[in-house]
Parts: structure tokens; sequence; C-alpha cells
């Protein structure tokens, strides 16, 4: 059983992408901390690799995965269980995380983080498969709120109370997503803040926010795509300042994977999300 949070600063950190590496070498503040894909480093050698290494010696490093399929309904992926444990065991990352999410069946793998139904029989199997990959990591990692453009009839669980019985029966700890939040919760017809009051924010070790694009549905309903492609919305930054209100300081990431713009625009990002953290200091 692993019952310890990773310890990354409480400070805005950043998805790293090559393209700012110089920049944020030369004034990443207010960035404390930095987050990489576990799938872009799984590789032998190379820039990316030695890049990533003269980092790790100036900046807590976040290992994000989006591979795993945690919640498919096969095994995990043996060979690449592997090579996330050579890529661990190299890196020593602060932190490791992934989404309660699926993207695999048998041998075929789907560019997407489907969602679950949430029932005893998933919440065994996405148990399992935590228990083996914190067994083979030897450290707690973080399981991560969807995005949810659906609810499954089926379901027996709200999804606050499921990752409070995984992160309980696992001893995981989470990884609240509030632009996640704000997504789902416009798609389905729910309060976000109903929502963070369910939330289980003592086992949260690292806040995520990121852009979303704004469509309607086939009814002229609002539908938000979680496209990580643009500035954080105003009401997902509103509902971070009332999660923070009631947590208390966590480490915050903004991502930017889609569109990425210069390093000036995301660095604006990160100083709003310093901003957030004063207010809870202040």
């Amino acid at each position: 059983m692993f019952d310890q949070l990773p310890q990354l600063p409480c400070q805005p950190g950043v998805g790293y992408k090559a393209q700012h590496y110089a920049d944020i070498l030369k004034n990443a503040d207010p960035v404390g901390w930095l987050e990489v894909h576990a799938e872009n480093y799984m590789g032998d050698g190379g820039r990316p690799l030695a890049q990533l290494q003269f980092l790790s010696e100036r900046f807590p490093i976040s290992v994000h995965g989006v591979g795993l399929s945690i919640g498919g309904e096969g095994a995990l992926d043996q060979d690449h269980l592997n090579r996330l444990k050579t890529l661990c065991d190299w890196l020593q990352p602060t932190s490791f995380s992934e989404h309660l999410a699926w993207s695999s069946h048998d041998s075929h793998f789907l560019n997407d983080l489907l969602p679950l139904p949430y029932t005893s029989g998933t919440l065994t199997r996405v148990v399992d498969h935590i228990d083996q990959l914190q067994s083979l990591l030897g450290q707690q990692i973080l399981l991560e709120n969807p995005s949810s453009y659906l609810a499954f009839a089926e379901s027996t669980y709200e999804e606050p109370q499921f990752l409070e019985e995984v992160a309980s029966r696992s001893g995981c700890g989470l990884l609240l997503d509030v632009n996640n939040v704000f997504v789902s919760a416009t798609n389905l017809n729910m309060d976000p803040y109903a929502y963070i009051d369910a939330f289980s924010l003592s086992r949260v070790g690292e806040i995520h926010l990121g852009g979303h694009d704004e469509d309607t549905d086939d009814n002229g309903a609002p539908l938000l795509i979680d496209s990580h492609g643009r500035e954080v919305a105003d009401p997902v930054w509103t509902l971070l300042d009332y999660t923070l209100d009631k947590s208390g300081s966590l480490p915050i990431l903004v991502e930017w994977d889609n569109d990425v713009p210069d390093w000036p625009t995301l660095q604006a990002e990160t100083v709003r999300a310093q901003k957030a953290l004063d207010r809870v200091y202040a």
C-alpha cells in the first residue's frame, strides 16, 4: 500500500514542449516544475532524453501517462509497462500520473481517452491495474478524472465517489483536472461546484488546467471539447479559485498540447496560476 502523496512544489508547472527549451532555461519564472508525457520519452537516447535529463537537474519532473489504458478490460500491456519502468528508473520523477480511462482493446490502440461505466466490476479492474502499476514503479501514482461527453446508464457510482473508492482501495492519490470537471459538468448538465464539494480533495496531489473548445451537439445544447489547444477559460479559473479555497495550496499544471503558443503566451497562463495560489497564501 502506497500512501505518501508525491511532493511537487506548490507552484505552477507547465507541460514541457521542446520548442520552449531555451526559453525555460532563460526565464522560467514562475514555473517551479515540469510535466512530460511518458510515451514521448520511451526511446533510447537522442536529444529529447538529453534535454530532459538536463531539465531534471533543475526542475522536479512529473511524468504523465496517456497510453496505459488503466480502465481497459484486458491486462495492462507488459511491453508498455517495461518501457515505462525503464524511463522512471532512469528519470526518477517526483510524480507519476495516469487517466481514469481506456484506450486499447485486444491488440488495437485507440488515439483517445474513453470513458468507463462506474460499476463494482470496473472498480475491481481499475484497482487491480493500479496495484500492478504501483508495485512495478515502487511509488504512489495519481489518477486523473476524465473529460466526459456521455454517461453510462449502468453506472452505480457518481464519479467523485468512484474515484474515492479507487484511491481508498489501491492507495493511489488523485489528480484533479479542474477543466475536465467544467467540461464534464457542462456536457452532462451537472453542477461543477457540487462536483468539487464531493471530491476527496485531501487525496489530491496535483491540479491540472487546460483550454477547451466550444461547440453544440445535435440538439443545439452546449458541447465542450477538452482540446488543450488554447488558454484556460475564465469560468475554469473561477472554479479553480473555489477549489483552492477548499483544498489549500496545491501544485497547478497548465497544459497546452495542441496549437502550442510561444513561451510568453504560455508563461502568462502560469503567472495567472501563481496569482490563484497567492490568494490562498494571502
